[in-house]
C-alpha cells in the first residue's frame, strides 16, 4: 500500500547527497585524515593513506576502524579532521534546494556519518538547517555510523517511526543496502546509470527528486 505523503519520513544523507562534497571538501578531509593517521600511528604517508581507505571500505568509516583497532578517541579525531576553517568557500550552492525541501510533505531529517558541528555548519551555509526536524550525526549513533544496522535502529527509535514509513536518499550503496534490508524506500543519488536491485530509484542529483512519483 502506498504511503500517504504526510506520513513519509524523508531521511537525507548530507555529503554528496544534499550537496557536492567531493569537489572541494573531501579532498581536504581525506588529506587531513591521512595526516592524522601518520601523526598518531607513526606511519608514512603511503601506509596511512592505504589504512584510511582500507577502514573506509571495511567499516564504511575510517573512524570506526581506528577506534576498533587503535583505540582512537572519536572526539579528538573528528575535531581534528573537520576544522575546515574556509568551509564557506568550499560548500557549493545548490539553487532551489530550500524550495524543494519545503515543498516535500512529511517529516525531514539528516542522517550523516559526519560530526554534528560540521553538519550544522554545512546546512547553515546552504541555508537549509531549519528545514529539518533532526540532525542525526555520528555522535547520535554512538559512533555506529552507516552502514551499521545499529545506527539505523537508533535513528528509528529516536524518531518513533517504522522503517516502512521512511525514504532514504543517499550516495552510498552500503548504507542503502542496510536501509532496504530494514524496509525503507531507497533512492540512490549518483551519476551512475546501473542500479542494484536494493535501490528503488536512482536520481543524478537531489533536485531531481521532484520528478519522482513515490
Amino acid at each position: 500500500m502506498a504511503l500517504s505523503n504526510k506520513s513519509k519520513v524523508w531521511i537525507f544523507d548530507l555529503d554528496d547527497t544534499l550537496h557536492n562534497a567531493s569537489a572541494h571538501i573531501f579532498p581536504v578531509m581525506n588529506r587531513t585524515m591521512t595526516e592524522y593517521i601518520m601523526d598518531h600511528l607513526s606511519l608514512d604517508e603511503s601506509a596511512a593513506h592505504h589504512l584510511r581507505q582500507h577502514y573506509w571500505r571495511i567499516y564504511g568509516a575510517t573512524l570506526k576502524g581506528l577506534m576498533r583497532h587503535h583505540g582512537t578517541s572519536p572526539h579528538h579525531f573528528l575535531e581534528d579532521t573537520h576544522k575546515l576553517h574556509n568551509l564557506p568557500e568550499m560548500v557549493l550552492e545548490v539553487k532551489r534546494l530550500r524550495h524543494l525541501l519545503q515543498s516535500l510533505p512529511g517529516r525531514k531529517l539528516v542522517f550523516t556519518n559526519a560530526p554534528r558541528n560540521y553538519a550544522l555548519r554545512v546546512l547553515d551555509i546552504l541555508g537549509i538547517s531549519d528545514c529539518f526536524e533532526l540532525i542525526f550525526s555520528v555522535e547520535s549513533t554512538k559512533y555506529h555510523g552507516k552502514p551499521s544496522v545499529r545506527g539505523f535502529q537508533m535513528l528509528l527509535k529516536t524518531i518513533h517511526a517504522k522503517a516502512s514509513d521512511c525514504v532514504m536518499l543517499e550516495d552510498s550503496l552500503p548504507a542503502l543496502m542496510t536501509a532496504k534490508r530494514l524496509g525503507m524506500t531507497t533512492i540512490w543519488v549518483t551519476k551512475k546509470q546501473q542500479k542494484p536491485n536494493f535501490v528503488d530509484y536512482r536520481i543524478d542529483k537531489v533536485l531531481a527528486l521532484t520528478h519522482l512519483r513515490l
